[in-house]
């Protein structure tokens, strides 16, 4: 049984919940529960979308420092690649997944976020990576997914700072898709995620992994990977349903097969 995070499964949406007061730090065991409620959520067929929240108060505030203060070089060295592969397990969910985010996003926090495919923030949140101000530099995404989303310029200035954006600043840069009243954070991401959890499910996990996995290739290389993908999809069932519902003008029923 998970001590701070747990997955909820409620008509087709998994909300991953961390729930460590008062700030949800990431320490160890929290980023082992992580990773396991990254990997139950991909393996049920019942969750179609999944959403990631802090609950009211604070998404998380970064990794615990107590812990980390007191490791050495070869004590990151060990752990550093487990705890960036436990947040980008997040980015390998084949589903649709939301970042609620209230309160902070910092450092490790952020980079949860960072490794949905959005965010949906309060209007008084705080996002930043502010690990330069420790003497150190984002470990587990940060410095690599921020600046794919908003720029390597933008991504430079805010890892090299280390300061706090504001909620409009987010959505200015693409940080941030929606910005909604904290009481509203929880509710707008299960509206941004509804549309996807009666929709083909083959081509949503392909549709994610084309763009996903096409940003680290040439132009060439993602044309072709996109291509594979796209004929693979006229193996399923719901791909006939689609056209078929299309040509006798009616609503698809997809199964997900």
């Amino acid at each position: 049984m998970s001590e701070f995070v747990r997955l909820e499964t409620k008509d087709g949406i998994g909300t991953i919940r961390l729930d460590r007061p008062p700030m949800n730090a990431l320490n160890k065991q929290v980023q082992e529960e992580l990773r396991a409620a990254a990997a139950e959520a991909t393996a049920d067929p019942g969750v179609r979308a999944v959403i990631v929240y802090g609950g009211e108060k604070v998404f998380a505030a970064g990794a615990d420092i107590k812990e980390m203060a007191v490791m050495s070089y070869v004590d990151m060295a060990e752990r550093a690649a487990d705890l960036s592969s436990a947040l980008g397990a997040f980015a390998r969910i084949p589903k649709p997944v939301v970042a609620a985010i209230t309160g902070y996003a910092l450092g490790g926090g952020c980079e949860l976020a960072l490794a949905c495919d959005w965010r949906v923030v309060a209007e008084d949140a705080k996002l930043g990576q502010p690990e330069i101000k420790l003497g150190v530099i984002p470990g587990a995404g940060g410095t690599q997914r921020l600046a794919r989303l908003v720029g390597p310029a933008r991504a430079k200035d805010l890892i090299m700072s280390g300061r706090m954006v504001d909620a409009q600043e987010a959505l200015r840069i693409g940080l941030a898709d929606r910005v909604v009243p904290a009481a509203d954070v929880y509710a707008a991401a299960v509206e941004l995620v509804t549309p996807y959890l009666s929709g083909p499910v083959q081509a949503l996990r392909a549709a994610k992994l084309a763009v996903d996995a096409g940003l680290d290739m040439d132009l060439t290389s993602g044309l072709a990977w996109e291509t594979q993908l796209f004929a693979a999809l006229f193996a399923t069932d719901d791909r006939r349903e689609g056209m078929a519902a299309f040509v006798e003008k009616r609503k698809p029923d997809f199964t997900g097969r």
